[in-house]
């Protein structure tokens, strides 16, 4: 089994109980979120992932995530830094100017950048873009006809062109290339599984930004490495990687670690996640926004423990919690931060994880994709 590796998901999380008391709110949650960054890799975590949204009012206001990428890449020496996604419908970003985006990214970090790509978070941000589409899946033939033309772009000293149904281009020579050898390492955000095997089969990584515990893993498991076990990769290699997210709040003791969660609103991003996202089967318990979830209390907070749905402890609860993701076979486990907690707390559950947890149970020096890529 390979060691578990550990990343961390920022989305310039902005709340409406944040931004009723801080006029410059927006401006914060974007600095204090590279601080989280730059933390990360200080603190030894490997990854750090960097949402693509439109739109979506309080939940996520990183849209330009290049740009934000593009200054990361010298505030850090060792972290990879990925997409978490750049969207490649044409309508939203033109696939060469991703293409170029992509290979400059993997120059200025030195080989460090990791290309995630999605179709977008639900109807609201979709139809901003697409206003003619009333079903949601039209965006997947998009999506497929243009994922498979980046390497194309990147690796070809001309690009042929294309004809697609959706977006054209005469042949061209698309620059920069990337850095090095090959290309950065792909990946897909999945949520059915069906879309974890389709990404399989295309040697592509998955961004299970929808696996919510530990149990969920055995059928993205199941239908990710059967598959790419028989991928045909669009991409120079298989990218054979299942990332999943989660919340962490680490202190000294499970009392104040508990205490913290209890008091950091987390049914409201929980609230606007089921607000957007309304291509995500709706659980029963999910009211309708702008109703919310019940505010978490420390009783509840014990539950969501018991039921594996959350890092919340000690250093040692939170070694033991990520040890059953490495057990469950999870490639890479990544802490979406922030949640609401406050940004001391933030900076200690990253301090204390990558001083306690980590070295524990990560002891490979090289990142999981940087060996696929140099076996291609």
């Amino acid at each position: 089994m390979n060691p578990l590796e550990f990343g961390i998901f920022v989305q310039g999380y902005v709340p409406k109980f944040r931004s009723e008391v801080d006029p410059q709110a927006e401006h914060h949650a974007l600095m204090e979120e590279t601080e989280y960054v730059i933390q990360a890799d200080r603190s030894g975590f490997k990854y750090a992932w960097f949402s693509e949204h439109h739109f979506l009012e309080e939940y996520s206001h990183l849209s330009a995530n290049d740009v934000y990428i593009g200054y990361l890449t010298h505030a850090t020496e060792r972290i990879h830094l990925g997409s978490g996604i750049f969207n490649p419908l044409p309508q939203v970003n033109h696939p060469v100017k991703v293409a170029e985006k992509v290979a400059m990214l993997d120059h200025l970090s030195d080989g460090r950048f990791e290309f995630g790509t999605g179709r977008g978070a639900g109807s609201h941000e979709i139809l901003g873009f697409l206003p003619g589409v009333t079903d949601m899946n039209a965006t997947k033939e998009i999506w497929e006809e243009t994922v498979g033309e980046f390497p194309k772009m990147w690796l070809n000293e001309e690009y042929p062109g294309f004809q697609g149904k959706h977006w054209s281009l005469p042949p061209r020579k698309v620059f920069p290339k990337p850095y090095g050898k090959s290309h950065p390492a792909m990946w897909y955000a999945a949520g059915s599984p069906p879309s974890y095997a389709m990404a399989a089969r295309k040697g592509l990584g998955v961004l299970g930004f929808s696996v919510q515990k530990v149990s969920d893993m055995e059928w993205v498991l199941e239908k990710y490495k059967t598959a790419v076990r028989d991928a045909e990769p669009i991409g120079d290699f298989v990218n054979d990687n299942v990332m999943v997210t989660t919340t962490a709040i680490v202190a000294e003791t499970r009392k104040e670690a508990i205490r913290v969660a209890a008091s950091s609103n987390l049914n409201y991003l929980q609230s606007l996640v089921f607000r957007y996202h309304d291509t995500f089967p709706r659980p029963e318990y999910i009211p309708q926004w702008p109703e919310l979830l019940p505010t978490y209390t420390e009783e509840l907070i014990e539950m969501l423990l018991d039921e594996e749905l959350m890092i919340c402890g000690d250093p040692d609860d939170a070694l033991k919690q990520c040890r059953r993701w490495e057990s469950a076979g999870a490639d890479q486990l990544s802490f979406g931060l922030p949640v609401g907690v406050p940004f001391e707390d933030t900076m200690r559950t990253i301090k204390l994880v990558g001083e306690h947890v980590i070295p524990k149970i990560d002891t490979d020096p090289a990142h999981r994709t940087t060996r696929f890529r140099r076996a291609a």
